[in-house]
């Protein structure tokens, strides 16, 4: 939720030819979140006393407790930033309307939790009897946790156009925060583009997160310790992020979007086969710099390109709701493939899993290319 709004206010706090620029800045001041969630919690228990095979709860409890008092600065941030003018002021009327579809939303999702809840017993059992059937584990598991997901959504529909029905909120408040933006989307680049563009949107940063999945672990495999990964991959990588992501800004500004999200995916697919060098090497801290000195590189520019692309598809009317579905697709399938990261190490290695890696990087740029011929920006 809070990822979405930032983004809603980014995109509506500037017009579209800026938001290369916006983005380079968000992606700068995550990162240095990112930095002190990251290195500075590796730093701090270390500090209080946590070793490498030596779990200390103590230690781990102090540096979230003062990671939490860091978030005050975000809250006072928020409380100071004034609203972009684009919004018009709600009155009290459509303050009670959208008020009301809050209390729904929490209701339906209460629906959807306790669904969960109650079939936990159930699941325990239709998985065993699943597993008789099918002789595979894991899929029994998915079967039924399908199962459970798609009852858990239905009652949440149902908890929903029953208190529609009430008239706790309007059908029509419901219709414009839900469907209209979809529609909208559809309806602006008809079916085929639409098409072409979510998929793009779903496959960009494949090859980043699946690799990404595995990072640490490899990084520890190959022997670097914490206070190294600590300073080159948190805190150097750090800069080197913010760094391509002031430099993807100023060449979309001055290039284009479309070709700086095609030259982020070359990159990002190739920086990849750097790893697989590392692996070779094995615990070569100069190494270490020179692959997270080229993957930050290119991995920020890619970014800030990326978010200019999603900032530029979306309609100021639905703004919120837009990007968070387009964030939320940006991540879903890379993070399914994601989850099999380990597996696939264990199958075939660390550089044949790198090489892998690159390669899903090749479709996008097929994906890039045809929606550059028929997409315009600034249109």
């Amino acid at each position: 939720t809070q990822d979405v709004v930032i983004d809603a206010y980014r995109i509506e706090s500037a017009d579209t030819r800026l938001q290369a620029l916006m983005s380079a800045s968000y992606i700068a001041g995550y990162r240095i979140g990112m930095l002190m969630a990251g290195a500075g919690a590796l730093m701090l228990a270390s500090y209080f006393g946590s070793e490498m095979g030596e779990y200390d709860y103590l230690a781990w409890r102090q540096s979230y407790l003062i990671m939490a008092a860091l978030m005050l600065i975000g809250v006072a941030t928020t409380l100071l930033s004034p609203e972009p003018e684009v919004n018009k002021k709600i009155h009290d009327d459509r303050k009670r309307d959208y008020l009301g579809l809050m209390l729904t939303f929490a209701l339906s999702i209460s629906g959807f939790i306790g669904c969960f809840y109650l079939t936990g017993d159930w699941a325990v059992q239709a998985r065993l009897q699943m597993l008789s059937w099918v002789h595979n584990g894991p899929l029994a598991a998915v079967g039924v946790e399908l199962v459970r997901l798609v009852l858990a959504t239905l009652v949440a529909v149902i908890i929903a156009r029953v208190l529609i029905l009430m008239g706790w909120v309007q059908k029509s408040i419901v219709h414009r925060s839900y469907v209209e933006p979809v529609q909208d989307f559809f309806k602006r680049y008809g079916l085929s583009m639409a098409l072409l563009l979510l998929l793009l949107i779903g496959l960009y940063r494949i090859s980043d997160i699946v690799l990404g999945v595995v990072a640490n672990i490899f990084y520890q495999d190959m022997g670097f310790t914490k206070p190294e990964i600590a300073t080159v991959v948190k805190t150097f990588g750090l800069f080197m992020t913010i760094v391509g992501g002031f430099l993807g800004g100023i060449l979309a500004l001055r290039f284009g979007v479309m070709r700086i999200l095609f030259l982020g995916a070359v990159l990002s697919a190739l920086t990849n086969l750097l790893f697989m060098l590392l692996a070779q090497m094995g615990n070569d801290i100069v190494m270490l710099y020179i692959v997270i000195s080229a993957d930050n590189l290119s991995g920020g520019l890619a970014s800030a390109a990326f978010i200019a692309f999603l900032s530029s598809l979306t309609n100021i009317s639905f703004t919120a709701v837009q990007y968070a579905i387009f964030s939320s697709l940006m991540t879903l399938l890379p993070k399914i493939l994601g989850g099999y990261s380990g597996t696939m190490v264990e199958s075939i290695g660390y550089e044949q899993f790198f090489l892998l890696t690159a390669f899903m990087g090749v479709p996008v740029l097929l994906l890039v290319f045809l929606a550059a011929r028929r997409f315009r920006i600034d249109d």
